[in-house]
């Protein structure tokens, strides 16, 4: 029955997505028409309705709302130049400096956004122009803030650990954000090794010295955004408040900044909620969707045909997550993170936990994996928006992005068979 079951939805879902249904109807829809075949008519629209709406019955899941309008604040609220300037107090002396500083603002700026999307934009259209004075190649300065964009997927806050968290019966929020510090920096640190190569090959230059009192100046106008990284995480970390009420809290200090730094104004609020209700709305009916489908395929038994038909071809946990791995990379190219996430952890995880795999380990794992999705054609958010800033064509960026790809793609198999770098940070603080 799995093995019926699994291609009668693959095959539905797929003609659905070719046939432009948004994903989250195609979710539904081929979910629908699977347990039709199995169950009589009144069970399967009952049993469907019940569980597209226990989906969204978690408390956890109101973070998610939250800190979608806090990034949008974020990014609306001038706080992308503030980290840049930032940054370039940081790494202005190194060779390619400005590729750097876009790749630490990046970092910086997707983490407080939670949105690699919002990310690359931001940093782009700052960024490249600023670059392409100082004669780098534009090619070159676009693969660098393409690449940079997804730490923030990583480093928290951000949903992606959230809905994972939801997904995977529970495992620590609190836990998994400590957990996405290295590994993101990681990335960070990936890129950053690349374009520190091709700077020095193409002799790029180093931002001018700055004067003590204007770099002072720079660190104390940053400290307020940088604060938020503090305040959010450090409360849950401390358990002064749980993940969702620091979501809110979020909120409540991306708009005070926004409006101290007079960036955004009382107007422009309407806009912006609309646009935090718009993606939420998006988000929770994938959400909804995606636990019609884990009970269909939990029912069908499809997780545990695919574990058995993995397990069938090795035993060892070292091909296993090279193989998860490998169909991770390849579903993070036509798929967005978000369903990813739902529809493939109640597939993979009880795979990995078989054999002893920490929950939260797999979890820092299969973001890195989706997010490296972000940047890869054919359907990548980030790699699009970062080519869109650049104005450039996506055939221009592939080349120079093949570098960053060979980084990231060592980065994650550092994460994936080094448990440490995700488990250290949350082990010490006593997760």
């Amino acid at each position: 029955m799995a093995l019926q079951a699994g291609l009668i939805l693959l095959i539905v879902f797929a003609l659905l997505l070719i046939l432009s249904v948004p994903i989250s109807i195609s979710i539904v829809i081929s979910s629908l028409v699977t347990i039709l075949i199995y169950l009589p008519y009144d069970i399967s629209i009952f049993t469907a309705a019940q569980k597209l709406v226990t989906g969204l019955d978690s408390f956890s899941l109101l973070a998610v709302p939250f800190f979608i309008l806090s990034g949008m604040l974020m990014n609306n609220g001038g706080i992308a130049e503030r980290l840049i300037n930032f940054a370039k107090v940081l790494v202005g002396r190194v060779p390619g400096s400005l590729a750097h500083t876009n790749i630490l603002a990046s970092t910086m700026f997707g983490s407080l956004s939670g949105s690699s999307v919002a990310s690359a934009a931001a940093m782009g259209q700052v960024m490249l122009p600023v670059m392409e004075k100082e004669g780098y190649d534009p090619k070159f300065s676009a693969a660098v803030n393409i690449a940079s964009s997804p730490t923030g997927l990583i480093i928290p806050p951000t949903g992606a650990l959230i809905l994972y968290s939801l997904v995977s019966g529970g495992t620590s929020i609190a836990a998994l954000f400590i957990a996405g510090y290295i590994p993101g920096i990681l990335w960070a640190l990936a890129c950053s090794l690349v374009a520190y190569i091709v700077a020095k090959r193409r002799s790029y230059p180093v931002s001018e010295r700055l004067t003590f009192k204007m770099a002072m100046k720079t660190i104390v106008e940053a400290i307020p955004s940088l604060l938020m990284i503090v305040i959010v995480i450090g409360g849950i970390i401390v358990g002064v408040f749980t993940a969702t009420e620091a979501s809110a809290i979020a909120v409540v200090y991306s708009l005070v900044l926004s409006l101290i730094y007079k960036t955004v104004k009382l107007r422009d609020l309407p806009k912006i909620l609309m646009e935090s209700v718009e993606l939420t709305t998006v988000i929770m009916l994938l959400v909804a969707g995606s636990a019609v489908m884990s009970w269909i395929m939990s029912f069908t038994g499809i997780p545990q045909a695919i574990s058995n038909l993995i397990v069938g071809i090795t035993d060892s946990p070292i091909l296993i997550l090279l193989i998860i791995n490998v169909i991770l990379l390849i579903i993070g190219c036509f798929m967005d993170i978000t369903p990813a996430i739902l529809i493939f952890t109640p597939i993979f995880l009880p795979i990995v936990t078989s054999f002893g795999m920490d929950p939260i380990h797999f979890g820092i794992m299969l973001v890195m994996n989706l997010s490296v999705g972000n940047i890869t054609p054919p359907v990548g958010s980030s790699l699009f928006a970062g080519v869109s800033v650049a104005k450039l064509d996506l055939e221009d960026v592939i080349k120079p992005m093949i570098p960053f790809y060979v980084a990231i793609i060592v980065t994650l198999l550092l994460v994936t068979y080094v448990p440490e770098l995700s488990l250290f940070l949350p082990r010490l603080l006593g997760y």
